[in-house]
């Protein structure tokens, strides 16, 4: 059961100082995770936050409902991995009843996704996510910290069934062996998917820089050297190649490379509400300050877009002017 505003809409657009128009958030409704992949958090996993400091579905949809007013077309939920937190089916369906938002998708590591899948499907969910980065059991333990390969597995054939759309992300590390790469190109022409490798980068709870080099596209290249790259019609974070007489399309992700921020239309709001309008800033507003001390839906939303318009011109520039010492880690970001 969820909380409807009956607040008028906020008016005016999301853009920021170079002309970039805001159209995507990026909602993480958790910081909890039943893995522990080695590129997002140490070994004994993150100090969870409590509970009274992640925002409620309620604040949440209050907040969605203020961006859409402003410009958001598209959510994403994500987490640390949602579906660990309790009600996240019925939220995705309340998210799905705002007005404006015409696109829902979930990002999910699988784990715990087959008992929802009918729910999901029922709901009209837009698209999945699925984090998986090899197809060898033994790999994915050494990768993950958790011997869950089948229930992944289980979840991407089970999604496909149901004909939910989903896409596969595979974070590729200096050490990710050739033969994984191919063997996840392999499960794109099998099932005439997208998978999308993505380039490690700065997020894994670990003190000091991570060492990525971010050469993934001369990876890539060497190991398919007939993919033709793929025309889009709109921003998109991943390039896209098809590969002559294959199935499916492979994607790469330069996150670390950071070629795609010409175009960024995303903003992040993490499971304590800050709003991120950069992967790689330390938050920019703090809305469950906001949200909480009762700041009325149009202070909410004209705060957003000072905030949105101080985005600065990439990812680059934002790091720099951060100065992290620690890495956080992806899972209280929002992946």
């Amino acid at each position: 059961m969820f909380f409807h505003s009956c607040a008028p809409a906020v008016s005016g657009g999301l853009a920021d100082r170079y002309g970039r128009n805001i159209t995507y958030l990026r909602l993480a409704i958790t910081d909890r995770c039943n893995l522990r992949c080695r590129y997002c958090m140490p070994r004994g996993g993150i100090d969870p936050v409590p509970h009274h400091e992640i925002l409620s579905y309620e604040e949440m949809l209050r907040l969605v409902r203020i961006l859409a007013a402003s410009g958001i077309v598209k959510v994403r939920v994500t987490g640390g991995e949602p579906f660990v937190r309790r009600g996240c089916v019925d939220f995705l369906r309340a998210l799905k009843m705002v007005p404006g938002v015409r696109s829902l998708h979930v990002t999910t590591n699988g784990v715990a996704l087959v008992p929802h899948l009918d729910g999901l499907s029922a709901l009209g969910l837009d698209g999945i996510n699925l984090s998986l980065d090899t197809i060898d059991r033994g790999r994915f333990l050494h990768l993950c910290r958790r011997d869950f390969f089948p229930e992944v597995w289980d979840s991407l054939t089970g999604a496909l069934e149901r004909d939910i759309p989903v896409k596969i992300n595979t974070v590729v590390q200096d050490d990710t062996p050739d033969e994984d790469i191919v063997a996840m190109a392999g499960v794109a022409d099998r099932f005439g998917i997208t998978v999308r490798f993505i380039e490690k980068m700065a997020f894994s709870g670990a003190d000091g820089p991570s060492g990525a080099s971010g050469r993934l596209r001369d990876r890539l290249a060497a190991l398919f050297p007939a993919m033709v790259e793929m025309a889009q019609a709109s921003p998109s974070t991943a390039r896209l190649f098809s590969i002559p007489g294959k199935n499916g399309r492979i994607g790469l992700i330069e996150g670390r490379s950071r070629r795609f921020c010409s175009t960024c239309n995303k903003v992040r709001i993490t499971p304590v509400g800050m709003l991120k309008a950069c992967l790689y800033d330390n938050g920019v507003l703090d809305l469950r300050e906001m949200l909480r001390s009762g700041a009325s839906d149009a202070e909410i939303g004209a705060a957003v877009r000072r905030a949105v318009a101080g985005r600065a011109e990439n990812g680059l520039v934002t790091e720099a002017e951060c100065g992290r010492v620690r890495e956080p880690s992806m899972a209280s970001i929002g992946g």
